[in-house]
């Protein structure tokens, strides 16, 4: 898409604006710096409005919808500053020893605040949930789906359960078998994945409990869930995949393992042992 300046669209525009698109482009100006890490449904809360006029404040701007609209307002917040940024804090003038101290600090924040967001009576439904299950699915797409492929990784190494698909369209098939005794993992940072949301109503439909791993609690797949299991690092629209994200996801899902392999004690101890032993001739 052409780079387009959000704050001069404002302006041009901002006669031709309703009352409640007005009330919505006075919070993003005022609060530009926070809307970029916003999902639609946090912007529409801290607005007062609903999810609908943000959606048709994102049209009035000739954007095809809110993704697009975080993309042009991340560009016009780099075009304010002087120093081109490659992401939200590292700036093309660092040093590889001040690239290294960011790239930490961000990495130790989002552990920090998926830590802080954690909640220990939703960590031990989710384990009851997937201790009891006939089979437990990953799913995930884009970034997601490396992270619901490493969960898979991980698992299987104490239970034969789990599942993961790597394409969206085996991953509905997989969804549209499962039955009321399964579980369904479903990692997505924005929680507005389309395929992600179609994936979960398929996934309701056949009456099998969902998990959730997303940054937003008010996004549109949290909707779909049993349990919500909130990671806390923020990725701006032009961060799609970042490290950081990624693992804080890990993160929540290591927590998950260690209490699994609790609950599980003795299966899982023989089940390490011989998945270990099997590959011992792998290695040199």
């Amino acid at each position: 898409m052409a780079k387009v300046d959000v704050f001069s669209m404002i302006h041009s525009k901002y006669k031709e604006f309703t009352n409640t698109e007005k009330k919505v482009a006075d919070y993003i100006q005022d609060n530009k710096e926070k809307v970029v890490y916003m999902s639609i449904t946090d912007l529409a809360d801290a607005c007062n409005v609903g999810e609908s006029s943000i959606f048709r404040f994102c049209k009035s701007m000739d954007l095809k919808g809110y993704q697009e609209f975080k993309i042009a307002l991340a560009h016009s917040i780099a075009l304010e500053d002087e120093t081109p940024q490659l992401t939200s804090e590292i700036t093309m003038q660092d040093t590889i020893e001040e690239l290294s101290t960011k790239i930490l600090t961000a990495t130790v924040s989002a552990l920090s605040e998926t830590n802080n967001l954690m909640n220990v009576g939703e960590i031990s439904k989710a384990i009851d949930l997937m201790v009891d299950a006939n089979r437990i699915h990953f799913f995930g797409v884009g970034a997601s789906l490396m992270t619901a492929m490493e969960a898979k990784n991980k698992f299987m190494r104490i239970t034969n359960k789990t599942e993961c698909s790597f394409d969206s369209h085996l991953q509905i098939m997989s969804a549209a078998l499962m039955t009321k005794d399964d579980v369904a993992v479903l990692i997505s940072y924005s929680g507005s994945t389309k395929d992600m949301i179609e994936l979960a109503k398929v996934v309701r439909e056949r009456k099998a409990k969902v998990i959730v791993l997303t940054r937003f609690a008010k996004s549109p797949l949290a909707g779909f869930s049993d349990i919500t299991l909130l990671c806390g690092a923020n990725e701006g629209p032009l961060q799609g995949g970042s490290l950081s994200a990624k693992i804080s996801q890990l993160y929540l899902l290591d927590v998950l393992y260690a209490e699994y392999f609790k609950r599980t004690n003795n299966t899982s101890i023989v089940n390490k042992e011989s998945t270990a032993n099997s590959v011992i001739e792998k290695m040199l």
